[in-house]
């Protein structure tokens, strides 16, 4: 690396290892629920000290300290978990530590230094990418149905950017194996252009996260009035054609967006979006939609004339396209899997109609 490089490297990972650090600690101050503060923590210490190992220069200044590594290599565990906790609302199960645990695992085992091309490396910087990928799909399939404005802005930063940048990063590690010499080298994160770009990413990201992360994390939010009495007329006139779309079972549509919603009331998806959000308190349509869908699968449910109906029918015909989203959002709503909530209720019924 040249006199200059070598000067404008550290520069240029120390500010983006600031702004990591500054996404941290705004987020854990703010608002947001515990495991956002824990997930957004994790993940920012994971960036920070992978931008310190990958650059020569800066980690020589630590010594080329071990246990700086520690931290840094689940960095792709970590990216991936941070977005499905931001843009998928879910709850942090223990199969979703799996990835970060492993990549952890993976990375001690081969060590510090230059690792060898083997199964072990090929495995960890495949699933890296498989990972970036997925995250890109989580990024990008709910954008539509996403009810925060704010948050959907970011999907695009996110999915354009950094994911794009996180494949990429996978792509140049196997072309670095086959071709040393090759041009691409410059652009990975221990160069001095794929710090740069990375660091640059890392700034536009932290700003607006900081900027709006109280929205991004957490329950739905409390509904709030329209600012006039105008405005609340109209509102209330949308909201009750949506409500009265709904008592026809609109719901009942499979992959029924919030356009084709939109539509139906004759109105514009931002103000149906800022409707449902606002005023009905979801964050995002699958929920509005689930509130409808899972109240009839319990009344089935609960049914014993229903009884000999499988889950999958019951599913399918409540406008689920498969039985895995019904499973998940039922037990979302219930804490419970709909066999399971069946049987407990069918055998309550059974006992009382025994002792009356």
């Amino acid at each position: 690396m040249s006199d200059p490089a070598t000067l404008l490297d550290p520069f240029v990972r120390g500010i983006a290892a600031g702004a990591v650090v500054m996404l941290a600690t705004g987020t854990w101050r703010s608002a947001v629920n515990r495991q956002a503060k824990i997930v957004s923590l994790l993940t920012s210490l994971s960036i920070a000290t992978w931008l310190i190992t990958e650059s020569g220069p800066l980690w020589g200044a630590f010594d080329r300290t071990y246990l700086l590594l520690l931290p840094a290599y689940p960095i792709a565990g970590m990216f991936w978990l941070f977005i499905g906790t931001v843009f998928e609302d879910r709850p942090i199960g223990v199969i979703h530590l799996l990835p970060p645990i492993l990549m952890g695992i993976s990375g001690v085992i081969m060590g510090p230094g230059p690792p060898p091309y083997d199964p072990l490396w090929i495995a960890r910087n495949v699933a890296a990418g498989l990972l970036a990928l997925h995250a890109g799909f989580v990024v990008a399939k709910g954008w539509r149905g996403d009810l925060l404005e704010a948050r959907r802005g970011l999907r695009a930063v996110l999915l354009g950017l950094l994911v794009v940048f996180a494949v990429l990063q996978t792509l140049i590690a196997f072309a670095y194996r086959l071709y040393p010499s090759g041009p691409w080298l410059g652009f990975t994160v221990g160069e001095l252009y794929g710090g740069t770009i990375l660091a640059i990413l890392i700034l536009f990201v932290a700003a607006s996260f900081l900027r709006v992360s109280p929205e991004l994390f957490g329950a739905a939010r409390t509904p709030i009035a329209a600012p006039d009495a105008r405005a609340e007329a109209i509102d209330r006139h949308l909201l009750q054609k949506i409500d009265d779309l709904m008592a026809a079972e609109l719901w009942r549509q499979e992959r029924l967006t919030i356009g084709e919603l939109a539509h139906q009331i004759g109105e514009t998806e931002h103000r149906v979006r800022r409707l449902i959000n606002q005023r009905l308190g979801h964050r995002n349509f699958a929920d509005f939609l689930n509130a409808y869908r899972i109240a009839a699968a319990k009344q089935r449910l609960a049914d014993p004339g229903e009884a000999r109906a499988t889950i999958s029918a019951v599913a399918f015909d409540l406008g689920y396209g498969s039985l895995g989203p019904f499973n998940r959002a039922f037990r979302a709503a219930t804490g419970s899997t709909p066999t399971e909530w069946r049987r407990v209720v069918l055998a309550a019924s059974t006992s009382s109609s025994k002792s009356g």
